[in-house]
């Protein structure tokens, strides 16, 4: 029987304002581009000091951070608190989800508006603040799904951009659970709306008509468990929608965002994209760094359906060591979570049929943790590099940079200190989210928070966690981030598309006749300003001035410029010949 929590204590009001002033000593600061040590003054929130030999206000909480690396605390990009699938809902809502979260050192998550079947995006958004606000933890974006297009929706995205803090939109490209594919006609479409608004869309990239065909075939082959997840969703569907998608926005000269990306091939993709020009983001999540798809054929069922989620893993086997590597290199951007946690019973939904299991896995606790034992602790990448891909990169891309993502006076107090020698072992018995399994069962990783400090109040220390529940806030998100649209703009200015100016055309041509049938024509074009008439006079050249080698005689007195007004008088410095005042 789990035994009763412990009621929150009072704290009494002479005391309120020293928990909000907070001094950090002897840490060594890392933001993406640089690194040093200096010491931390947090009041009211907010970043106040930074430097040596700080003057601070008395009754300041001191945490000593000698050896340890004063860090912004993560950004995940990708969490589906609340989720449904299949009829059945993540047991992860906006509080234990925004709980584990801080418990792992990611101080602000960016979660998903899903509308419901006919539901408008704004009564989406709504909704999804209002279950939001009263539960987080820590900050929060959100990103709004589209499931349909029409005007309204069109309407509704500009509504949202301008009014209520979205700058980001996403679509599937091939069905995913409850969510339904959009095809390219209606994704050039969105592309180009969110090129007008200063919106940045986000994709879910999968060629949904060969996994089609590809479950048809595994189905065939009398395979219903797990592993038909991976057989039906092969890497080259992955890779092609990526190269689609960024070809899409490219053709429309809009950024593009490909979220989870799992195989080596669509990683390829990305990283030649990038090397031509092409404005594009990765995001990778930790799952894909630690694990491959032999998780499919593990013989417990529980245990496989545990790793079932869209793109899977990849049977490769050095898919996460490569993925690391681009990551580290800047090839790939940003990590997320994809945090969409649901139990065994929820899972075993599709324990006779694989398409029926609902997709998704934890990470939001764990992200921090696997990501620098993967990648910094294996030597592939520096600590900035560490702070870029987890928190920095992911704020300037969704426009929240200086204000998260990173160390600096003004910043918001959203700081974690990093242990890099604590060790902790993942394991489902002992984490913060609501799920009975963890895909990162007996991970043990070298590195970890040790303290988190969210929104200015400390949350995790050696006492454990402490969260308030509605603490968070949303955070408005302004369109049109310099970091993702200063390409774009630049490119519209010169890519402008323009008419050729020609001579008409003159000589034989066939045309339809009245009957509908075609016959040979001989096609004379008018000489240039004679369009309406065939007098000699006043033809223009092809710039559009008066030809001074025509007749310029009319009955009339008509001229080509008789609409431009003359001047009164006009003074000539040097006349041919000289100046009459001049001395000969």
């Amino acid at each position: 029987m789990a035994s009763a929590r412990t009621p929150l204590k009072k704290v009494p009001i002479h005391l309120q304002s020293a928990q909000l002033r907070v001094f950090i000593k002897g840490g060594r600061i890392v933001n993406d581009d640089q690194s040093f040590t200096a010491d931390v003054y947090i009041e009211d929130g907010v970043i106040k000091q930074i430097g040596n030999n700080l003057v601070v206000p008395g009754g300041s909480r001191i945490i000593e951070a000698k050896g340890k690396f004063i860090i912004p605390g993560g950004l995940d990009t990708c969490t589906h608190f609340e989720q449904s699938c299949y009829g059945t809902v993540s047991p992860d809502d906006f509080y234990s989800g925004t709980r584990a979260a801080i418990a792992g050192g990611t101080t602000t998550v960016i979660d998903f508006v899903v509308p419901e079947v006919n539901q408008s995006l704004l009564d989406a958004y709504k909704r999804c603040r209002e279950s939001a606000d009263a539960k987080v933890c820590c900050d929060y974006l959100l990103q709004v799904c589209l499931t349909d297009w029409n005007d309204k929706v069109s309407q509704e995205m500009e509504v949202l951009v301008k009014d209520n803090g979205i700058n980001s939109f996403h679509v599937f490209m091939a069905n995913v659970g409850d969510q339904r594919a959009f095809p390219e006609s209606v994704m050039y479409q969105v592309l180009k709306r969110c090129r007008q608004l200063g919106a940045l869309l986000t994709v879910h990239a999968e060629n949904g008509c060969l996994i089609e065909e590809k479950t048809k075939e595994v189905i065939s082959h009398g395979i219903a468990g797990p592993e038909g997840h991976v057989l039906s969703r092969p890497e080259e569907a992955e890779a092609e929608a990526v190269y689609r998608a960024i070809a899409l926005a490219s053709m429309v000269n809009a950024p593009v965002y490909i979220s989870k990306v799992m195989s080596r091939m669509s990683a390829d993709v990305i990283h030649e994209q990038r090397r031509k020009g092409k404005v594009v983001f990765g995001e990778v999540i930790p799952a894909a760094l630690a694990a491959d798809g032999s998780q499919y054929f593990n013989r417990s069922w529980r245990h496989a359906a545990g790793f079932v989620m869209s793109p899977p893993l990849r049977l490769d086997s050095t898919t996460p060591e490569y993925l690391t590597d681009l990551l580290a290199n800047d090839d790939l951007q940003v990590t997320g979570s994809d945090h969409c946690t649901f139990d065994a019973n929820q899972k075993a939904i599709g324990k006779d049929d694989f398409r029926k299991i609902p997709v998704g896995a934890n990470g939001t606790e764990d992200r921090l943790s696997v990501v620098w034992e993967k990648s910094v602790v294996s030597g592939k990448m520096d600590i900035n590099r560490f702070v870029a891909v987890t928190s920095a990169t992911a704020a300037k891309i969704f426009n929240v940079y200086p204000r998260k993502g990173r160390i600096a006076v003004g910043s918001d107090a959203d700081v974690v200190i990093w242990d890099p020698n604590s060790t902790r072992t993942i394991s489902a018995s002992s984490q913060q989210q609501k799920t009975d399994f963890n895909i990162f069962e007996g991970l043990t990783c070298r590195g970890a928070p040790s303290v988190v400090i969210n929104g200015g109040c400390v949350s995790v220390d050696e006492d454990g966690l402490h969260v308030t529940q509605g603490g968070g806030r949303f955070i408005s998100a302004v369109s049109g981030s310099e970091f993702v649209y200063g390409r774009i703009r630049e490119r519209e200015k010169l890519n402008k598309p323009s008419r050729v100016v020609r001579e008409p055309y003159s000589g034989p041509a066939l045309s339809y006749t009245s009957n509908g049938t075609l016959e040979s024509v001989k096609v004379v074009s008018p000489l240039p300003g004679t369009e309406k008439g065939e007098e000699f006079h006043n033809r223009v050249t092809r710039s559009g001035g008066r030809n001074l080698q025509d007749s310029s005689f009319s009955l009339s007195g008509a001229q080509i410029d008789d609409n431009v007004p003359q001047r009164a008088g006009m003074k000539v410095s040097q006349p041919p010949g000289g100046k009459s005042s001049s001395i000969w």
